[in-house]
């Protein structure tokens, strides 16, 4: 059984970015988007003009902070083997009425891949208030271009 980490929210948060579970190279750093060729800090870090990429954890999420940003998965837990959602059973999805309800700020979920976005709406379906952006993968397995993900996600914010 593996775990999923804390949320990065807090009261300023206006947008919630959603992946399904960290894989190995997250879990194994204690945290998000850890793995050295995902694109998920480099689009971040792109997008709100804070280049270079810190290679400090604490530093990454203020940057979401500072853009009104949070993050979380949408399982608390789950079995799987190796890094793909593919391979996800036996699961269970994190508390989003109560995160919701504590932070009432949110009313946008970007899902990080097509996956969190289908265990996001098998649990909960479309929240009112909420606008929902399926973005693709930052996954390494996503194939890709950097430069074409960057695009697809520039929409969002």
């Amino acid at each position: 059984m593996i775990t999923s980490f804390p949320y990065f929210v807090n009261s300023q948060t206006e947008i919630l970015i959603l992946g399904t579970m960290p894989g190995i190279a997250s879990l194994e750093k204690q945290e998000y988007y850890a793995h050295p060729r995902n694109h998920f800090w480099k689009i971040i870090y792109t997008l709100f003009d804070k280049l270079p990429i810190s290679e400090v954890f604490e530093e990454k999420i203020k940057v979401l902070q500072a853009n009104k940003i949070g993050v979380w998965d949408v399982l608390e837990n789950c079995e799987r083997k190796g890094s793909l959602d593919i391979h996800i059973k036996n699961y269970k999805e994190n508390d989003f009425e109560t995160l919701l309800k504590e932070f009432p700020r949110i009313t946008k979920i970007i899902f990080n891949g097509k996956e969190s976005h289908r265990y996001f709406i098998k649990k909960f379906g479309q929240i009112e208030g909420i606008t929902y952006y399926v973005m693709p993968s930052t996954s390494p397995a996503n194939t890709m271009s950097f430069e074409k993900k960057l695009e697809i996600w520039s929409n969002c914010f």
